[in-house]
């Protein structure tokens, strides 16, 4: 179930790239995937369970901490730094999380951590420094890597760290469809407040876009790209992975989603022939082992 959403997301990836080239922005683009994924949810649940949307007052401040502070913004500062990044370059840098996982099993749980946490928090550190190279030049570094893509994609590996804990947690009490339902629905409803649906840009809907890259000469209309975000990239990847939980700790599932940022770089180079450097390859490499390494070390 784990490999199965890594390996959705990471097409998701390129599709999300496709949209926001079309003029939708990264927060738009957020909401219409937390609106979708809420409808999706909501679906299922009626159809086969509706009972398990009930739930008591005092879960209501975690589902609100999960459903925003967890769901909104990973999703937002990703479609961020994709946005000014290379998809894989984006996701090698969020995928920093399972480290972050296991420091705070080691710090605030006091969970036993194996040593070699603090050599994959090195490798980690050099695998990033080789990606994003030095600062060079207003705004990129010296591989022209853009530096505010960078940032977003750190702050996505702090949200994706808060939203995995908090899932751990949470499946032990709720079931992964009705868990999503609501952390979707106050996620939903947050962006009813910041990004009223009035002021939506609906006209860029319906318009047919370039789907870039190899497939630049093929179009498609962007909410058949948002039908595939909402349905593919959203419902069925994030049932597939919060069920995984109940499996696996958050620390392995960790180890298996490392297969999102491989596929995603081969992805977006098969369909939008973006390509890593040299050093950014040897950089990938480290990190991905730094990863590894303190999956291991929980």
């Amino acid at each position: 179930m784990a490999a199965s959403a890594a390996t959705l997301w990471a097409v998701n990836g390129t599709v999300s790239k496709v949209i926001l080239a079309s003029g939708v922005s990264s927060l738009r683009l957020t909401q219409v995937r937390m609106t979708g994924g809420l409808i999706g949810f909501l679906l299922v649940l009626l159809l086969i369970a509706p009972e398990r949307l009930r739930v008591r007052a005092r879960e209501l401040p975690f589902l609100a901490l999960f459903g925003i502070g967890g769901l909104v913004f990973v999703q937002w500062f990703y479609f961020l730094a994709i946005h000014r990044l290379a998809v894989g370059i984006a996701l090698l840098i969020e995928y920093v999380a399972p480290l972050l996982v296991a420091l705070w099993a080691r710090y605030v749980f006091h969970e036993p951590v194996r040593r070699r946490i603090w050599l994959a928090l090195a490798l980690a550190l050099v695998g990033l420094a080789l990606i994003v190279n030095v600062r060079h030049g207003a705004g990129h570094t010296a591989s022209g890597i853009s530096t505010t893509g960078v940032m977003f994609a750190l702050l996505s590996a702090a949200a994706y760290t808060f939203y995995l804990l908090l899932a751990e947690h949470a499946v032990g009490d709720r079931d992964a469809v009705s868990l999503l339902a609501w952390g979707f629905g106050f996620g939903a409803l947050f962006w009813c407040f910041a990004a009223p649906w009035w002021s939506f840009p609906f006209g860029r809907v319906g318009a047919d876009v370039s789907l870039l890259g190899h497939l630049s000469h093929h179009q498609l209309p962007v909410w058949a790209l948002m039908l595939f975000l909402v349905v593919i990239g959203t419902v069925v990847p994030f049932f597939l992975l919060v069920s995984s939980l109940r499996h696996l700790s958050a620390t392995r599932v960790g180890i298996i989603a490392m297969l999102e940022p491989v596929v995603a770089t081969i992805v977006a180079w098969v369909w939008l022939k973006e390509s890593l450097g040299a050093a950014q390859l040897v950089g990938a490499a480290v990190v991905l082992g730094a990863i590894l390494l303190a999956q291991t070390a929980r």
